[in-house]
Protein backbone atom coordinates (compact mmCIF):
# COMPACT_ATOMS: atom_id res chain seq x y z
CA UNK A 1 0.00 0.00 0.00
CA UNK A 2 3.03 2.26 0.27
CA UNK A 3 3.48 2.09 -3.51
CA UNK A 4 1.62 4.84 -5.43
CA UNK A 5 1.11 2.47 -8.37
CA UNK A 6 -0.65 -0.03 -6.11
CA UNK A 7 -2.96 2.61 -4.64
CA UNK A 8 -3.77 3.97 -8.10
CA UNK A 9 -4.53 0.48 -9.42
CA UNK A 10 -6.83 -0.39 -6.53
CA UNK A 11 -8.61 2.96 -6.83
CA UNK A 12 -9.09 2.36 -10.55
CA UNK A 13 -10.56 -1.10 -9.96
CA UNK A 14 -12.93 0.32 -7.33
CA UNK A 15 -14.01 3.09 -9.72
CA UNK A 16 -14.72 0.60 -12.51
CA UNK A 17 -16.76 -1.61 -10.19
CA UNK A 18 -18.66 1.46 -8.97
CA UNK A 19 -19.57 2.48 -12.51
CA UNK A 20 -20.49 -1.00 -13.72
CA UNK A 21 -22.32 -1.94 -10.51
CA UNK A 22 -21.98 -5.73 -10.67
CA UNK A 23 -24.11 -8.07 -8.51
CA UNK A 24 -26.97 -5.55 -8.61
CA UNK A 25 -25.08 -3.01 -6.50
CA UNK A 26 -26.07 -0.32 -9.00
CA UNK A 27 -29.72 -0.94 -8.13
CA UNK A 28 -29.44 -0.80 -4.34
CA UNK A 29 -26.75 1.87 -3.82
CA UNK A 30 -26.08 5.40 -4.94
CA UNK A 31 -22.69 6.25 -6.43
CA UNK A 32 -20.86 7.46 -3.31
CA UNK A 33 -21.92 4.59 -1.01
CA UNK A 34 -21.26 2.18 -3.88
CA UNK A 35 -17.74 3.53 -4.30
CA UNK A 36 -17.11 3.17 -0.55
CA UNK A 37 -18.50 -0.37 -0.67
CA UNK A 38 -16.33 -1.50 -3.59
CA UNK A 39 -13.25 0.32 -2.30
CA UNK A 40 -13.53 -1.55 0.99
CA UNK A 41 -13.93 -4.89 -0.77
CA UNK A 42 -11.05 -4.22 -3.19
CA UNK A 43 -8.59 -3.16 -0.49
CA UNK A 44 -9.49 -5.95 1.95
CA UNK A 45 -9.53 -8.65 -0.72
CA UNK A 46 -6.21 -7.48 -2.15
CA UNK A 47 -4.70 -7.54 1.34
CA UNK A 48 -6.06 -11.03 2.00
CA UNK A 49 -4.71 -12.23 -1.32
CA UNK A 50 -1.31 -10.70 -0.63
CA UNK A 51 -0.94 -12.33 2.78
CA UNK A 52 -2.41 -15.59 1.46
CA UNK A 53 0.23 -15.84 -1.26
CA UNK A 54 3.01 -14.90 1.16
CA UNK A 55 1.84 -17.55 3.62
CA UNK A 56 1.70 -20.11 0.79
CA UNK A 57 5.27 -19.24 -0.21
CA UNK A 58 6.51 -19.74 3.35
CA UNK A 59 4.46 -22.88 3.97
CA UNK A 60 5.29 -24.62 0.69
CA UNK A 61 8.96 -23.61 0.68
CA UNK A 62 11.07 -21.78 -1.86
CA UNK A 63 11.47 -24.82 -4.10
CA UNK A 64 7.75 -25.61 -4.33
CA UNK A 65 5.97 -25.53 -7.66
CA UNK A 66 3.12 -23.29 -8.71
CA UNK A 67 0.43 -25.94 -8.17
CA UNK A 68 1.36 -26.73 -4.57
CA UNK A 69 1.48 -23.05 -3.68
CA UNK A 70 -1.90 -22.44 -5.30
CA UNK A 71 -3.43 -25.32 -3.33
CA UNK A 72 -2.49 -23.48 -0.14
CA UNK A 73 -3.18 -19.89 -1.17
CA UNK A 74 -6.49 -20.36 -3.02
CA UNK A 75 -8.63 -21.79 -0.18
CA UNK A 76 -7.12 -19.35 2.34
CA UNK A 77 -7.84 -16.37 0.10
CA UNK A 78 -11.29 -17.68 -0.83
CA UNK A 79 -12.37 -18.15 2.78
CA UNK A 80 -11.10 -14.72 3.75
CA UNK A 81 -12.76 -12.97 0.82
CA UNK A 82 -16.04 -14.80 1.45
CA UNK A 83 -16.01 -13.63 5.07
CA UNK A 84 -15.38 -10.03 3.96
CA UNK A 85 -18.16 -10.09 1.37
CA UNK A 86 -20.62 -11.77 3.74
CA UNK A 87 -19.99 -9.33 6.62
CA UNK A 88 -19.92 -6.25 4.41
CA UNK A 89 -23.18 -7.20 2.71
CA UNK A 90 -24.76 -7.76 6.10
CA UNK A 91 -23.50 -4.53 7.66
CA UNK A 92 -23.94 -2.26 4.63
CA UNK A 93 -27.05 -3.77 3.03
CA UNK A 94 -28.56 -5.77 5.88
CA UNK A 95 -28.33 -8.76 3.58
CA UNK A 96 -27.25 -11.88 5.47
CA UNK A 97 -27.14 -14.54 2.79
CA UNK A 98 -28.07 -18.10 3.63
CA UNK A 99 -28.90 -21.36 1.94
CA UNK A 100 -28.83 -21.29 -1.86
CA UNK A 101 -27.89 -17.57 -2.01
CA UNK A 102 -24.88 -18.15 0.24
CA UNK A 103 -23.80 -21.12 -1.89
CA UNK A 104 -23.98 -19.00 -5.06
CA UNK A 105 -21.97 -16.19 -3.46
CA UNK A 106 -19.37 -18.67 -2.16
CA UNK A 107 -19.04 -20.25 -5.60
CA UNK A 108 -18.53 -16.89 -7.28
CA UNK A 109 -16.03 -15.79 -4.65
CA UNK A 110 -13.94 -18.97 -4.87
CA UNK A 111 -13.85 -18.96 -8.69
CA UNK A 112 -12.85 -15.29 -8.90
CA UNK A 113 -10.33 -15.63 -6.05
CA UNK A 114 -8.74 -18.69 -7.68
CA UNK A 115 -8.33 -16.93 -11.02
CA UNK A 116 -6.88 -13.74 -9.53
CA UNK A 117 -4.57 -15.68 -7.18
CA UNK A 118 -3.25 -17.75 -10.11
CA UNK A 119 -2.63 -14.57 -12.12
CA UNK A 120 -0.69 -13.02 -9.25
CA UNK A 121 1.44 -16.15 -8.80
CA UNK A 122 2.28 -16.35 -12.51
CA UNK A 123 3.11 -12.63 -12.65
CA UNK A 124 5.29 -12.83 -9.53
CA UNK A 125 7.10 -15.91 -10.84
CA UNK A 126 7.89 -14.15 -14.11
CA UNK A 127 9.16 -11.06 -12.29
CA UNK A 128 11.32 -13.15 -9.94
CA UNK A 129 12.80 -15.13 -12.83
CA UNK A 130 13.64 -11.96 -14.75
CA UNK A 131 15.26 -10.47 -11.66
CA UNK A 132 17.27 -13.63 -11.04
CA UNK A 133 18.47 -13.75 -14.65
CA UNK A 134 19.63 -10.11 -14.66
CA UNK A 135 23.08 -9.49 -13.22
CA UNK A 136 24.13 -5.83 -13.33
CA UNK A 137 27.33 -5.34 -15.37
CA UNK A 138 30.38 -4.54 -13.19
CA UNK A 139 30.91 -1.29 -15.12
CA UNK A 140 27.79 0.12 -13.45
CA UNK A 141 29.55 0.00 -10.07
CA UNK A 142 31.73 2.85 -11.34
CA UNK A 143 28.88 5.32 -11.92
CA UNK A 144 26.33 7.01 -9.59
CA UNK A 145 23.24 5.04 -8.53
CA UNK A 146 20.82 7.36 -10.29
CA UNK A 147 22.52 6.70 -13.63
CA UNK A 148 22.64 2.92 -13.38
CA UNK A 149 20.47 1.23 -15.98
CA UNK A 150 20.76 -0.92 -19.11
CA UNK A 151 23.96 -0.09 -20.99
CA UNK A 152 23.61 1.85 -24.23
CA UNK A 153 27.19 2.63 -25.31
CA UNK A 154 30.78 3.16 -24.23
CA UNK A 155 32.79 5.92 -25.94
CA UNK A 156 36.37 7.13 -25.58
CA UNK A 157 36.98 10.78 -24.61
CA UNK A 158 40.67 11.57 -24.05
CA UNK A 159 41.74 9.29 -21.18
CA UNK A 160 38.16 8.65 -20.12
CA UNK A 161 35.32 6.38 -21.18
CA UNK A 162 31.84 7.85 -21.34
CA UNK A 163 29.47 5.21 -19.96
CA UNK A 164 26.01 5.79 -21.42
CA UNK A 165 22.95 4.07 -19.96
CA UNK A 166 19.20 4.51 -20.37
CA UNK A 167 19.29 6.66 -17.21
CA UNK A 168 22.18 8.98 -18.03
CA UNK A 169 25.91 9.04 -18.67
CA UNK A 170 29.12 9.41 -16.72
CA UNK A 171 32.84 9.77 -17.51
CA UNK A 172 35.06 7.06 -16.01
CA UNK A 173 38.85 7.14 -15.97
CA UNK A 174 39.80 3.87 -17.69
CA UNK A 175 40.63 2.36 -21.08
CA UNK A 176 37.90 1.29 -23.47
CA UNK A 177 39.27 -2.27 -23.59
CA UNK A 178 39.02 -2.57 -19.81
CA UNK A 179 35.53 -1.06 -19.83
CA UNK A 180 34.36 -3.59 -22.42
CA UNK A 181 35.55 -6.40 -20.16
CA UNK A 182 33.10 -5.11 -17.53
CA UNK A 183 29.89 -5.09 -19.60
CA UNK A 184 28.96 -8.51 -18.19
CA UNK A 185 26.23 -10.37 -20.07
CA UNK A 186 25.18 -7.31 -22.08
CA UNK A 187 25.12 -8.26 -25.75
CA UNK A 188 27.20 -5.73 -27.68
CA UNK A 189 29.86 -4.97 -30.27
CA UNK A 190 32.90 -2.76 -30.55
CA UNK A 191 32.07 -0.94 -33.78
CA UNK A 192 34.89 1.58 -33.76
CA UNK A 193 38.20 1.97 -32.00
CA UNK A 194 36.47 4.56 -29.81
CA UNK A 195 32.98 3.06 -29.48
CA UNK A 196 31.19 0.00 -28.11
CA UNK A 197 27.40 -0.34 -28.38
CA UNK A 198 24.77 -2.54 -26.73
CA UNK A 199 22.90 -4.37 -29.49
CA UNK A 200 19.45 -4.23 -27.79
CA UNK A 201 19.72 -0.42 -27.78
CA UNK A 202 20.21 -0.04 -31.55
CA UNK A 203 17.14 1.47 -33.22
CA UNK A 204 18.55 2.06 -36.73
CA UNK A 205 21.64 1.26 -38.81
CA UNK A 206 22.53 3.06 -42.05
CA UNK A 207 25.47 2.88 -44.42
CA UNK A 208 27.61 6.02 -44.69
CA UNK A 209 30.43 5.85 -47.20
CA UNK A 210 32.60 2.83 -46.43
CA UNK A 211 31.29 2.67 -42.89
CA UNK A 212 27.95 3.07 -41.17
CA UNK A 213 26.09 5.05 -38.52
CA UNK A 214 24.06 3.60 -35.65
CA UNK A 215 21.12 5.34 -33.98
CA UNK A 216 20.63 4.30 -30.35
CA UNK A 217 17.79 4.66 -27.87
CA UNK A 218 19.66 7.44 -26.05
CA UNK A 219 22.32 9.94 -27.00
CA UNK A 220 24.07 10.83 -30.25
CA UNK A 221 24.59 8.51 -33.21
CA UNK A 222 27.65 6.26 -33.17
CA UNK A 223 29.95 5.84 -36.19
CA UNK A 224 30.96 2.40 -37.41
CA UNK A 225 34.37 2.01 -39.01
CA UNK A 226 34.76 0.21 -42.32
CA UNK A 227 36.58 -2.67 -40.63
CA UNK A 228 33.57 -3.31 -38.38
CA UNK A 229 30.77 -3.16 -40.94
CA UNK A 230 31.01 -6.95 -41.25
CA UNK A 231 30.08 -7.30 -37.57
CA UNK A 232 26.85 -5.39 -38.18
CA UNK A 233 26.00 -7.66 -41.11
CA UNK A 234 26.60 -10.74 -38.97
CA UNK A 235 24.35 -9.27 -36.26
CA UNK A 236 21.61 -8.70 -38.82
CA UNK A 237 21.70 -4.90 -38.56
CA UNK A 238 22.78 -4.42 -42.18
CA UNK A 239 22.05 -6.49 -45.30
CA UNK A 240 24.82 -8.86 -46.34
Amino acid sequence: MAQPACVASLSGVAAILTLTGPFNTDEVMRHLPRFAYWSTIVVLCYSLGYFGTRFADMRAGSGAGLTSRLLIATPLTGIGVLAVVYLLNGLALNYWASGRDLAIIAGNVFVISSIITAIFFVANNSAEQNTARFTPPPILDRIPFDKRGPLVALSVEDHYVRVRTTKGEELVLMRLGDAIKEVGDTEGLQVHRSHWIALPQVTAANRKGDGAVLTLTDGPDVPVSRANVGKLKEAGLLPR
